[in-house]
């Protein structure tokens, strides 16, 4: 369960989902340029949700765990929050990579006339994009059932608030490329 200050990114979990349903259904339909253009939306939306997570949730986590008094019994360790939070960036790391050469393949399928290659092309990013949604349900569990709790278990009601500010603002700054729209039809506002 999500709580205030993580509510923006599980939000954003549902949203990212979202877009991957699409970029496979193009991708199944084979039409590289809406491929292309999932795609791309997908990357930056991945990388805008992975940059607010390093930015301001992890350290969030990290701090508060190094910092907590004798008096506060946490959860979890400090070595435990430090593990998970290393999983989870090597996971970011392996995404945005894989991400960045399925883009890369797309982007030179846009100009190719060879129906096999523009074939096989797709396929090399279907397995990519396969390969990605597998690793990425077990690393949105693991954030959504550890790192996301903990931040209810060590920060009080107001540094909650704060950090779902920062997410939230962190999450609205997109890339110029992508219209409102086309970005946040499931952004929540507001939070």
């Amino acid at each position: 369960m999500p709580t205030k200050a993580t509510k923006p990114l599980a939000h954003d979990h549902a949203a990212l989902d979202e877009v991957l349903n699409q970029l496979q259904t193009a991708l199944e339909r084979g039409d590289v340029a809406a491929s292309h253009s999932k795609l791309d939306l997908f990357w930056a939306r991945l990388a805008v949700h992975i940059r607010a997570e390093h930015l301001h949730l992890f350290p969030a986590i990290i701090d508060s765990s190094s910092c907590s008094s004798g008096e506060q019994t946490l959860a979890f360790t400090l070595d435990e929050a430090q593990s998970t939070v290393g999983r989870l960036r090597a996971d970011h790391d392996f995404f945005m990579h894989e991400l960045a050469q399925a883009i890369g393949i797309l982007r030179d399928l846009l100009k190719a006339t060879n129906r096999n290659a523009i074939d096989e092309g797709t396929r090399t990013v279907r397995d990519t994009v396969l390969e990605i949604e597998k690793r990425l349900g077990i690393h949105n569990e693991l954030e959504e059932n550890k790192i996301y709790r903990w931040a209810t278990t060590i920060l009080d009601e107001q540094e909650q608030t704060d950090l779902a500010n920062r997410i939230h603002a962190e999450l609205a700054n997109r890339p110029p490329r992508f219209s409102l729209n086309a970005w946040s039809n499931r952004l929540p506002i507001g939070l």
